[in-house]
């Protein structure tokens, strides 16, 4: 058996499917207590892997629950790839899943808001291509496409996940007031379209109207200018959006289609 198939022996070993005596080159007692050592360490290592994913999580259900649902995760879905940073894209959905979780519907969309954040911050670095902003005054708007950061993205949530995220960021008097806005939210049933994008070294949630998110998924799903400034609607103000965007580093440039 190839060292590929040894370590995917391995791996079924760690995540509960026994030990596959053909494919370990240990065996009984000795391969027994091996994988225990492993299974403690990767254990732990999982915490901390999804802990730096989803901080926000981790603090809404305290350290000793998020651990124990790290393992639970890590049991279901363990890593297939050596960057534990690329690990955990399954969590949110693992935990909407979860039926003891039932009585937090509001966990897994926090979790997606805090795994955009994350994958935000690991995106590829852009800069503005300021030269391409003159395309916005000689080229037809239906062959332009506006290019946003890498690692932008859109969440739509029925919860208010921006208030929850913030106020776990906050300490003392405004973390309390932030709090008590966050559960007027739930109980009004309020919830958050968020933008997620890296401004400098660090990925931020701004919160988005309607028509906001309506211009961003546009953007965010390839439609060009003048596509993406129809579905936003009239009030839609894109040269205050512009400047936005330029002022806070979203925009990295603009693309004219070919004829």
């Amino acid at each position: 058996m190839d060292e590929a198939q040894r370590q995917q022996a391995l791996l079924r070993a760690l995540s509960g499917a026994g030990i596959d005596a053909a494919g370990l080159r240990e065996h009984g007692a000795r391969a027994a207590r091996g994988l225990e050592a492993y299974r403690a360490n990767a254990e732990e290592i999982a915490d901390r892997a999804l802990a730096a994913a989803f901080a926000t999580v981790r603090a809404m259900v305290g350290p000793d629950d998020f651990k124990r649902l790290a393992r639970g995760f890590w049991h279901a879905h363990p890593p297939r790839r050596g960057d534990l940073g690329e690990w955990g894209d399954t969590f949110p959905d693992w935990l909407h899943a979860h039926a003891g979780l039932a009585a937090w519907p509001y966990l897994a969309d926090c979790a997606r808001l805090d795994l955009a954040l994350h994958r935000s911050e690991r995106a590829t670095d852009a800069t503005l291509d300021a030269a391409s902003l003159a395309l916005l005054e000689s080229t037809d708007p239906v062959r332009l496409h506006l290019q946003l950061v890498p690692g932008t993205a859109l969440l739509r949530s029925a919860w208010p996940v921006v208030g929850i995220h913030r106020a776990h960021q906050l300490e003392g008097v405004a973390a309390d007031q932030a709090f008590a806005a966050v559960r007027a939210a739930i109980a009004a049933q309020l919830g958050d379209d968020a933008l997620v994008v890296r401004e400098g070294w660090r990925a931020v949630a701004h919160p988005l109207t309607d028509i906001e998110a309506r211009w961003t998924h546009s953007l965010l799903t390839g439609a060009n200018l003048d596509a993406a400034l129809a579905a936003a609607g009239t009030p839609f103000d894109f040269s205050a959006w512009l400047q936005t965007a330029i002022r806070r580093q979203w925009l990295k440039g603009v693309v004219a289609a070919d004829d």
